[in-house]
């Protein structure tokens, strides 16, 4: 586990190292994403999300040793609902990524932790995200026949992930007040068992293949493991709502991703609906008052989403 005690407060480095976190876990979490689709034509997209869920839950245990954290069976209970929900969180996400790009899949599931953000809404500017989130989704879906129409049963699934993905967070807010590592750990082992089964049942002894599981390994660190240890640098000293609102950028920088790595193209529309997304959720971060946030509160690891 990554730690910063030895960076004095005072060292350029130990004032900048939080930042750098942050940028490093956003930049791993899309390129391990993008890295992921690539096993799609080996093991599909199920096979997929079970090795990257599957694989993290080990690194994760390994790390984080969650055994010698003391839960009750009442915690217990509350970490199979937030691990299962995480499960078919990342499962739909990775089903949406089969046939629509991922800055498009990231800034439709975006919706649902936008939508837990203003569901206390009570401030007219709240409204107004409200609608610059509403008009990006309409740009996703043109109505131009001229324009490249996006897969619906993608959008679908990607919708899919984003009510799992506020559910995640209602769940997650449970479970907030018990060690973040081994609630992370013990998160993505339930999740495991719910995504594992999908993925063995569609791929098989491919998921066993020397060659794939040193693919998945490789997807299970970029996108789960080192994000989340440098989330949780990151989380230490950078106040929530500059968290909130860099974590906005998640979109912009998957479809980068999607560019680079999986030559995903986009139109100019589905570039201005991504960036419409992306100034809703960053106005209602900016706009969410100190009594909401905490009512609202996010869940030890805010980006165990892809």
């Amino acid at each position: 586990m990554i730690r910063t005690a030895s960076f004095p407060v005072t060292s350029r480095l130990g004032v900048y190292l939080p930042y750098l976190a942050l940028v490093g876990g956003i930049l791993f979490l899309s390129g391990g994403t993008s890295f992921a689709k690539t096993l799609y034509p080996h093991v599909g997209p199920m096979g997929t999300a079970a090795l990257r869920v599957g694989l993290s839950a080990l690194i994760l245990t390994a790390v984080f040793r969650p055994w010698r954290a003391r839960f009750t069976r009442a915690d217990i209970k509350g970490l199979a609902l937030y691990g299962a929900v995480m499960g078919l969180m990342n499962l739909s996400f990775y089903m949406a990524l089969n046939t629509i790009p991922l800055g498009v899949a990231l800034a439709i599931e975006f919706t649902g932790p936008l939508s837990v953000a203003l569901f206390n809404a009570r401030k007219l500017i709240h409204l107004v995200w409200v609608a610059v989130a509403a008009l990006g989704l309409a740009l996703l879906f043109p109505f131009d026949t001229s324009v490249s129409n996006l897969d619906p049963v993608g959008c679908g699934f990607a919708a899919l992930a984003a009510h799992f993905w506020a559910g995640y967070i209602v769940f997650g807010q449970r479970v907030a007040h018990l060690p973040s590592g081994a609630t992370v750990a013990v998160g993505m082992g339930f999740a495991a068992m719910v995504v594992v089964p999908f993925g063995t049942v569609t791929a098989g002894a491919s998921l066993l293949s020397p060659a794939i599981l040193g693919m998945g390994v490789l997807v299970a660190l970029a996108s789960s493991a080192i994000p989340y240890s440098l989330d949780m640098v990151a989380l230490r000293s950078i106040p929530k709502r500059t968290f909130g609102v860099a974590v906005s950028a998640d979109p912009a920088v998957g479809a980068l991703a999607g560019l680079l790595f999986l030559n995903e193209h986009l139109t100019f529309m589905q570039w201005l609906a991504i960036a419409a997304i992306m100034t809703a959720s960053i106005g209602a971060v900016l706009t969410t008052t100190h009594a909401a946030r905490v009512n609202s509160k996010t869940t030890p690891s805010d980006q165990a989403l892809l």
